[in-house]
């Protein structure tokens, strides 16, 4: 019997999501920095003694989650298939068979990996030069909180919404895409020189970008997330993915974290024990 498993990791958007869907891609090129956690995708496939073939696959957080995880999927199933080299976007390009509306960054993130910051220009994904400090990384991975608001949302749905207004040029979602990628770079910038006075207003630009693309995108976190700003228990957040439900980051405050944790367990959301996946697709054949 010959069996093949793979392995990819989900990741967090940290600015830009959006940017890397076309058509926005091909008018304006986009622009996206995400990180790679230690949730995975699993794929493995077996061919038996009379050349009968299985495919299996599954994710360690639930689909919809916000964290990328139908990309991570398709990865994983994509390099048990055929191999690791051109997953991602061979597993794109299924999605798109498929009928799902969406971007490259989350393919990316899964079969590379740690902290990425890709352009999208057209077709074409260009991996820039991203290796932010550890000091950065600890005080990051210290104060984001990542919960699941255990709200379903299909992101296949709420993008084909926004591309539909999109063609609206007084939509106000030209504007709101572009303050989105603007907020990339800026992300770019302060994680990479450890400026946190940065990453703090590159979050909230992606918040006023995402407004602008449709109020109700984040409007299932706002009763929550809106006392959390009032008492600087967090000093920023953005939903993860499309919106509409699903997981949310929260930067916490200095000595925060607590009365974060509190109030998103009093309002039922699990919160995710989180880490760097730096490995992004490992693939093994026995």
């Amino acid at each position: 019997m010959k069996r093949v498993d793979a392995r990819a990791p989900v990741r967090l958007d940290l600015a830009g999501g959006w940017t890397d869907v076309p058509p926005y891609t091909h008018d304006m090129g986009g622009e996206v920095v995400n990180v790679a956690i230690n949730i995975h995708a699993h794929a493995s496939l077996e061919i038996d003694e009379d050349g009968c073939l299985s495919v299996n696959y599954r994710c360690d957080a639930p689909v919809g989650s916000g964290l990328g995880t139908t990309g991570a999927i398709n990865v994983a199933l994509m390099a048990a298939i055929n191999g690791a080299e051109n997953a991602e976007e061979a597993a794109y390009q299924f999605e798109a068979l498929l009928g799902n509306t969406g971007g490259r960054q989350d393919q990316w993130a899964a079969k590379h990996g740690g902290f990425n910051h890709l352009m999208f220009i057209g077709d074409a994904v260009e991996e820039m030069p991203f290796d932010p400090p550890r000091s950065v990384r600890f005080w990051l991975q210290k104060h984001l909180i990542v919960a699941n608001s255990g709200i379903p949302h299909v992101s296949g749905d709420l993008h084909d919404a926004i591309w539909a207004k999109y063609a609206d040029k007084d939509s106000g979602v030209t504007e709101g895409l572009m303050t989105i990628r603007l907020a990339a770079r800026k992300m770019a910038q302060g994680l990479d020189q450890d400026r946190r006075n940065l990453i703090v207003e590159a979050l909230q630009d992606v918040c006023n970008g995402v407004d602008a693309l449709d109020m109700s995108l984040h409007d299932p976190f706002r009763d929550v997330v809106n006392p959390l700003l009032s008492s600087k228990d967090i000093v920023a957040w953005k939903a993860l993915g499309a919106g509409g439900g699903g997981c949310v980051a929260l930067l916490c405050g200095p000595e925060r974290q607590a009365n974060v944790i509190q109030a998103c367990q009093d309002a039922g959301w699990d919160v995710l024990d989180w880490g760097y996946d730096d490995d992004g697709l490992v693939v093994n054949a026995n």
